[in-house]
C-alpha cells in the first residue's frame, strides 16, 4: 500500500473513455480506472450501458478515504522523519532504508489529494500538475517497494549473518546510503513513461496517462513485477530464513519476534495481493482485449476502486509496523514528549529504566529490531 504502496496502481480518479449507447454520466474523472483500459469503448461494447453508479461510488467514497489516508499516514510518516532527523543518528542500514521510507510514503500521500479533488470535481489543476502529481505518485509507489525489499533483505544480514555484519558495519552503512540512492533513481527511470504521457484532455477536466503501442502493457507487467512479486519473494525467503534462525536461539522472546515477522508479510500480502491480482486481469485485458461486456467492465471497476483503496492502507501501516514496535524508538518517542512537556523527567526515568538494564543478544547485533523486531 503506494508504501503503502501501493502497484500503474494509480490513485484512483477515473474517466472511462467515451462508448456510443455509454450514457454522460460515466464521463467522470476516474483517471486510474481509466488509465488501466487499452482500448475506447465504442469498439467494444454496444448498445445502452450505464457507467452512473461507478461514478456516484467514487464520488462518494474516494474523496473521504482519501483524506483519511492522508491525514493518518503523514501524522505517523512525519513522526518518523522527526525522530530520524532531530532525535536519533543514523546508526544502521534500516535506519537510512525507514527515513527514505517515510519520505516517500510522505511524498505518495501528498498526492492523494489532488486525487481526492479531482474523483468529486474533475481535474482543475492543469496539464503540469497532472505531469508532475501523476509521476510523483509513480516514484514513490516504487520507492516503497525497492525500499521494503531492502529492508527485508537487510534483516536478513543483520540476524541471520550477525557476525558478518558487524565486521562490516561501517561499510554496510555506507552501501545503504549509496543503495538508497539508486533505489530512488531507479525509481525515477520507472516512473519517465507517467511524466512523458499524461495530460489533460481538451476540457482540461481529466487528468491521464496515454501510452503508446504495447507500452502500457509492458508497463502494468513491470508494476505487477516489481510492485508485488519481488518484494513478495524477497520477504518470504528473508523472513523464513530469519523464523527458522530464531527458532534455533532459546530466547524466551524469539515467539514475539517470530509473530512481528507473521504481522509484517500477513499485513503486505493482504494489501497488495487484492489489488496485484486485478493488475494481472488488466494487464491480460491490455494485451488481448478479454473484457467485452459492460456488467465485466463495471465489476472490475468496483474492484479496481476497492483493492486499490485497500493497498492504499499500507502507507499508513508501515510506520508502526517497521518503526513503532521498536523498543529504541518507543524510548525516542518518550524523549520527544517529555522535550514537549508531555511527560515529567520522573515518568521518563521510570519507563526508561527497566529498558536500559536490558542487555541485547548477539542475533540482534547492533539493529533497532531487539526481540520486538523493527523489521
Amino acid at each position: 500500500v503506494w508504501c503503502s504502496a501501493s502497484s500503474t496502481q494509480e490513485p484512483v480518479t477515473g474517466e472511462v473513455p467515451a462508448m456510443s449507447g455509454y450514457d454522460d454520466d460515466w464521463n467522470i474523472s476516474l483517471s486510474a480506472v481509466t488509465d488501466s483500459y487499452p482500448y475506447d469503448y465504442d469498439d467494444v461494447f454496444s448498445g445502452f450501458c450505464s457507467g452512473s453508479e461507478v461514478r456516484q461510488f467514487v464520488q462518494s467514497f474516494v474523496p473521504p478515504f482519501y483524506f483519511i489516508v492522508f491525514l493518518s499516514g503523514f501524522v505517523g510518516n512525519i513522526l518518523v522523519v522527526v525522530l530520524y532527523t532531530f532525535y536519533k543518528r543514523m546508526r544502521n542500514m534500516t535506519d537510512v532504508y525507514l527515513l527514505n521510507l517515510a519520505i516517500a510514503d510522505l511524498l505518495f500521500l501528498c498526492t492523494l489529494p489532488f486525487w481526492a479533488i479531482d474523483a468529486r470535481l474533475d481535474w482543475i489543476f492543469g496539464d503540469y500538475l497532472c505531469k508532475t502529481v501523476k509521476g510523483c505518485y509513480k516514484i514513490n509507489f516504487f520507492s516503497c517497494m525497492l525500499l521494503l525489499t531492502c529492508i527485508s533483505i537487510d534483516r536478513y544480514i543483520a540476524i541471520v549473518k550477525a557476525i558478518k555484519a558487524r565486521t562490516l558495519k561501517n561499510k554496510i552503512l555506507l552501501h545503504s546510503k549509496l543503495i538508497s540512492l539508486i533505489v530512488w533513481v531507479t525509481a525515477v527511470l520507472l516512473s519517465l513513461p507517467d511524466f512523458c504521457y499524461s495530460s489533460t484532455d481538451d476540457a482540461q477536466k481529466r487528468c491521464r496517462t496515454v501510452y503508446p503501442g504495447m507500452l502500457k502493457a509492458a508497463g502494468f507487467a513491470v508494476q505487477v513485477a516489481i510492485g508485488f512479486f519481488v518484494p513478495f519473494a524477497v520477504m518470504v525467503f528473508c523472513y523464513s530464513t530469519i523464523t527458522w534462525k530464531l527458532l534455533q536461539a532459546k530466547s524466551f522472546r524469539k515467539h514475539k519476534a517470530i509473530k512481528v515477522i507473521g504481522t509484517v508479510v500477513s499485513v503486505f500480502v493482504l494489501s497488495q495481493l487484492p489489488y496485484n491480482s486485478i493488475m494481472i486481469v488488466q494487464t491480460m485485458d491490455a494485451i488481448n482485449i478479454t473484457i467485452t461486456d459492460c456488467k465485466t467492465r463495471k465489476n472490475v471497476d468496483f474492484a479496481t476502486l476497492i483493492t486499490q483503496s485497500i493497498a492504499f492502507l499500507h502507507s499508513c501501516l508501515n510506520p508502526f509496523l517497521y518503526v513503532f514496535l521498536g523498543v529504541r524508538f518507543r524510548q525516542d518517542l518518550l524523549k520527544i514528549m517529555k522535550d514537549i512537556g508531555c511527560v515529567s523527567q520522573k515518568q521518563f526515568r521510570r519507563v526508561i529504566r527497566p529498558h536500559s538494564s536490558f542487555k541485547r543478544s548477539s542475533v540482534h547485533s547492533e539493529t533497532d529490531t531487539t526481540w520486538t523486531l523493527s523489521l
